[in-house]
């Protein structure tokens, strides 16, 4: 066998390698032009090798956001040192179905790409390769994960029957705001309020029509909130609100709104017509509130007097 027949024959085995590989390879000369596209790439893209070779990649790909290839690109000439992106970062490269039937719900293939510098005999680089890694199965199973984690987060932090802030998390987000008060001076106000006469509403209907009650109240409260102001519940007819930036003033009228609206309810639950209302405390967070216990024990303290004062009403703390 002669050199040039063995030549010939490596030449074969690495182009059979080239093309069986399970990883896309490209390689793009200077003006980004495609001179080597294997059956991977062909398989995923739907484009044969005789419409792909010889074309610039940001004309057969357009959605290729080619500013930001071009940078990885560059470097990789310039500096003869290889490139990398993974699917954290960019979830793909080039947009191709997912096929695997373990990761089927994924809407594509998740990709790693590294980018290496092509030499030739000069030493100079005049092509890069692109080689494309299928990372879908990771990517999916690292995204589940984050998902489950966020939800057992939520969960964590989350009134199973409110939908509200949990009394622990709710309190931390108290010590919170009471140290942003002390650093910054920003004004708060708290309104805790309970559900008027709520153990007669369970002795007379029972407890599920107790719980829907809650539930009405709860659901009534958050949308009568802004995003930036926290609500949980407290205890079990009792609930806490931190409004930040509002004054003792423009909780008031937040708290006469609420009470309004939780006043028109009709809770219909198993037969029953079921209406109740509210009594509500407010407290302006200010210099003479030391601690978080200080600032519920003064809003407390206000709810306490709205309940002495015939209940369905809204009280602000005086000293």
């Amino acid at each position: 066998m002669t050199k040039t027949q063995d030549f010939l024959n490596d030449f074969h085995w690495l182009m059979d390698v080239l093309q069986d590989i399970d990883v896309g390879l490209v390689i793009l000369d200077k003006e980004f032009k495609v001179q080597l596209w294997n059956s991977f790439m062909q398989n995923h893209s739907a484009k044969m090798p005789d419409v792909v070779l010889g074309q610039r990649l940001f004309d057969l790909f357009p959605e290729l956001p080619e500013a930001w290839f071009r940078r990885k690109a560059d470097s990789v000439f310039v500096l003869q040192n290889s490139a990398f992106t993974t699917w954290e970062q960019r979830p793909y490269l080039f947009r191709f179905n997912s096929y695997r039937p373990i990761t089927s719900i994924a809407d594509y293939m998740y990709q790693n790409c590294t980018i290496i510098p092509l030499t030739n005999a000069r030493g100079e680089v005049e092509h890069i390769c692109l080689i494309i890694y299928d990372v879908t199965e990771v990517a999916v199973n690292r995204l589940q994960l984050q998902t489950a984690n966020e939800k057992l987060h939520t969960l964590s932090r989350t009134d199973g029957l409110t939908g509200l802030l949990n009394r622990k998390s709710w309190q931390q987000e108290l010590e919170q705001e009471h140290r942003r008060f002390k650093r910054h001076g920003h004004v708060s106000s708290m309104v805790m309020f309970d559900i008027d006469h709520f153990k007669k509403v369970n002795d007379t209907y029972g407890h599920p029509t107790g719980d829907q009650v809650i539930r009405e109240t709860s659901s009534t409260l958050r949308n009568s909130l802004r995003d930036i102001d926290l609500a949980g519940r407290y205890g079990g007819e009792e609930f806490a609100i931190i409004l930040k930036d509002t004054g003792a003033d423009g909780a008031m009228t937040l708290s006469e709104r609420l009470r309004k609206s939780i006043e028109s309810i009709v809770v219909e639950h198993e037969g029953h017509n079921v209406r109740f209302t509210v009594s509500l405390g407010i407290a302006e967070l200010n210099s003479s509130v030391k601690t978080p216990a200080d600032w519920i024990e003064c809003a407390d303290k206000a709810l306490y007097k709205a309940k002495n004062g015939g209940r369905n009403c809204s009280v602000i703390y005086t000293q």
